[in-house]
């Protein structure tokens, strides 16, 4: 653990400022690259908000841009973008390569500030744009921006690569030649702010509250689009002026306009929607307020006499059920004498799992009797227990007006493997049936072809609880319309090089073709515990749409602790294009060692080290930050022992995922969410099992690392 504790990624995030930085760094603003900052084409040293999450579409040129920035840290942002270029062609492919009359492109930026603003100095940062794509909008900078009074800033900064392609007045080096335009996806570090050197600038006025107006001189000389591409005599535009003018409007705080003269031949328009991931549209929360703690009259708790009256441990198991569920919440079991009690309990409701035990503990105080002081409160999950709280009730009942922290400090947490002893289910906890029925979407993005393909559809999906621990889960589906299985199989997917790999997901289009009834996935899985600090499950059967057999999966996590290890071990066929039951002649034995560590400041790693579906071994880093009201933001890395050639496209798996709890869009209790992941193609190497049920994340949500985050809620 002390290796993990001082590794590299968690020294650099305890070091990073968590305060909120200085009013006059922070901007509403974007410039047409989606990332924050005051002026047009140029970057800034500005910052949007930490944790604002935000989506800008700007066009000018015959450009498109779509980017996603996300603000990481106060001191850090991160932006991916999806550009549309008409009429361009790369240098590398040849022209059939894209068929289309636009080429797509992908890039990241990061910027981050080095100094803060002063009273005399002004804020520096230092950026990276498309430093993992293929290189058509690579470039780095250094740039400072000084507000002068409340309502001027002045920026200037030196550009290498395309910002310093205008008006250079020095270099640093050769820079190598990026021929990456049409693959890409490498890490060129020997680019890295080589090259000619330019000098670009810019002011910004805020000349009301809402609207701003800018100019700056760019050095930017857009070679590519001035027929710097496969195809000369393609020019996108004229470039006439170095010097671009912009004015923005402020809609409220989500929305922002910009509108654009860009270099003496062009008008521009941009558009950005922000959201706030750390807050809530609804502050406060809309959900009704929880019972009152009842208190015990003095001197109550010695009276016993309830233990001898015939039926009243059944009576007061009924009035547990009957009040939990009046708080969305389940009874499955429960043991009870004369001082104490154990409960397990379901939780469909609440997403903060802090809430949900508090909950259940102000339940516990109006229907239980007086004489039972201590409460063990459990969840389960599939009637597996995931964690457990104990407290005293005299501990409930002095603290209720008290900082939520003193109740922290007082509650004992463990993995309650032993809650389950000596109970039998409640009538009704097994076997029972859960299910729904509704529409569906199937994304598939960045496709050469067609940037965006989207299928709809009919679900029907269904939990059938056998027994304590035993599910049986099914879903079909029937498309309506969509053109997910249109794309070609394989465009770009499965590389040319050495080793190239077998068709394990770039053929993911053959399976949503046709509009006949479809499994998604058919399965029988067991939960159970080995122990305290252990969990198991066992799945067999059609575990998703493309692939069936057996996964078995061990995790160790203790319930104090922010580390835990996992192990996954699958052997899978390949389904038929179908969906029904037949299978391929492809199958294979995948599988990985996983770790999981809770770094703090709301970051969250883990480590996943084995073989993917492919055969090919390799391992993927995954980093989220995770807000205490649901969302995560993160990003995730694949590399494995497959050529870059043989992987394709991108050259390896890379990707940034987004989780939107209903919670927060709602205002009440929701454990639904919505989980977006933005990657290319789906590519072969890198490729992993997508099964249900993975224990960690079922697991981690009732323990103290965890719970301490939001424990604010027990009391809500």
């Amino acid at each position: 653990m002390q290796l993990i504790r001082k590794s590299a990624l968690g020294v650099l995030i305890s070091m990073v400022p968590g305060a909120a930085l200085p009013e006059t760094l922070l901007t509403y603003s974007k410039n047409m690259y989606g990332t924050p900052g005051g002026l047009v084409d140029m970057p800034s040293a500005e910052m949007a908000r930490d944790g604002e999450l935000s989506t800008t579409i700007s066009h000018f040129g015959g450009t498109t841009k779509t980017t996603l920035t996300f603000q990481i840290l106060p001191r850090l942002t991160g932006s991916f973008r999806y550009s549309a270029l008409k009429n361009y062609k790369p240098g590398r492919g040849g022209a059939n390569a894209y068929p289309n009359s636009s080429y797509y492109d992908r890039s990241f930026d990061l910027k981050y500030l080095l100094v803060t603003e002063g009273k005399y100095r002004p804020a520096v940062a230092v950026g990276f744009r498309d430093f993992i794509g293929t290189g058509l909008y690579s470039s780095e900078y250094l740039v400072a921006t000084k507000s002068i009074g409340p309502r001027l800033r002045l920026t200037g900064g030196f550009g290498w690569g395309r910002l310093g392609s205008f008006d250079s007045f020095s270099s640093t080096g050769t820079r190598p030649a990026s021929g990456a335009i049409g693959s890409g996806g490498n890490l060129r570090t020997d680019r890295w702010f080589r090259g000619p050197v330019s000098a670009f600038g810019g002011v910004s006025y805020q000349a009301t509250d809402r609207l701003k107006f800018t100019a700056e001189y760019s050095t930017d000389a857009y070679v590519e689009e001035q027929g710097g591409g496969q195809d000369p005599g393609a020019t996108m535009f004229q470039r006439k002026s170095p010097w671009n003018f912009g004015v923005d409007y402020k809609l409220g705080d989500m929305v922002n306009f910009g509108a654009y003269y860009l270099y003496g031949s062009e008008i521009g328009m941009r558009v950005t929607l922000a959201l706030d991931a750390k807050g809530s549209p609804v502050p406060g929360g809309s959900e009704t307020a929880p019972l009152p703690v009842a208190v015990r009259p003095k001197f109550s708790a010695r009276d016993l006499g309830w233990t001898t009256t015939p039926g009243r441990p059944e009576a007061v198991r009924t009035d547990v059920a009957k009040a939990l569920s009046n708080e969305g919440m389940v009874l499955e079991g429960m043991k009870l004498d004369g001082n104490r009690v154990r409960i397990v309990m379901r939780n469909p409701r609440y997403d903060r799992d802090a809430q949900a035990f508090g909950r259940a503990a102000r339940v516990l105080t109006r229907v239980l009797p007086n004489s039972v002081e201590e409460f063990t409160i459990a969840q389960s999950y599939n009637g597996m227990p995931t964690g457990a709280v104990t407290m005293t009730r005299s501990d409930i009942e002095k603290l209720e007006n008290a900082p939520a922290v003193n109740m922290l400090d007082r509650v004992t947490f463990s993995g309650g493997a032993g809650s389950w002893d000596g109970i039998t289910p409640v009538e009704g906890a097994y076997p029972r049936l859960a299910w729904s029925f509704g529409p569906y979407t199937k994304l598939s993005v960045f496709d050469p072809d067609n940037p965006v393909r989207v299928d709809l559809g009919l679900k029907l999906d269904a939990d059938y609880h056998i027994a304590r621990g035993w599910v049986l889960s099914g879903a079909v589906t029937v498309k309506g319309a969509g053109n997910v299985g249109d794309q070609v199989p394989g465009r770009n997917t499965t590389g040319a090089g050495p080793g190239t790999l077998p068709p394990v997901r770039s053929d993911a289009a053959l399976y949503s073709r046709g509009n006949d009834p479809r499994i998604e996935y058919l399965t029988l899985a067991k939960y159970g515990r080995l122990g305290e600090d252990w969990y198991t499950r066992v799945t067999v059967g059609y575990l998703e749409s493309m692939y069936a057999g057996v996964s078995g999966e061990v995790l160790w996590k203790p319930a104090s602790s922010r580390l835990a290890f996992g192990a996954e071990l699958n052997y899978v066929a390949k389904r038929d294009y179908d969906q029904l039951f037949g299978v391929q002649s492809y199958n294979i034995a995948t599988g990985h060692v996983s770790t999981y560590y809770d770094f703090g400041n709301g970051f969250h790693g883990q480590l996943d080290v084995g073989r993917y579906l492919a055969g090919d071994w390799g391992a993927t880093v995954a980093i989220d930050r995770e807000f205490g009201n649901g969302w995560k933001v993160g990003a995730f890395v694949t590399k494995t022992n497959v050529s870059a050639a043989a992987f394709g496209e991108g050259s390896f798996d890379k990707g940034i995922r987004f989780t939107m709890p209903m919670s927060w869009a709602i205002g009440s209790p929701s454990k639904k969410t919505n989980k977006i992941i933005v990657r290319s193609l789906s590519r072969n190497g890198g490729a992993r099992l997508s099964v249900n049920g993975r224990l960690y994340e079922a697991v981690r949500g009732t323990h103290r690392p965890e719970m301490a985050k939001t424990w604010g809620r027990f009391w809500r």
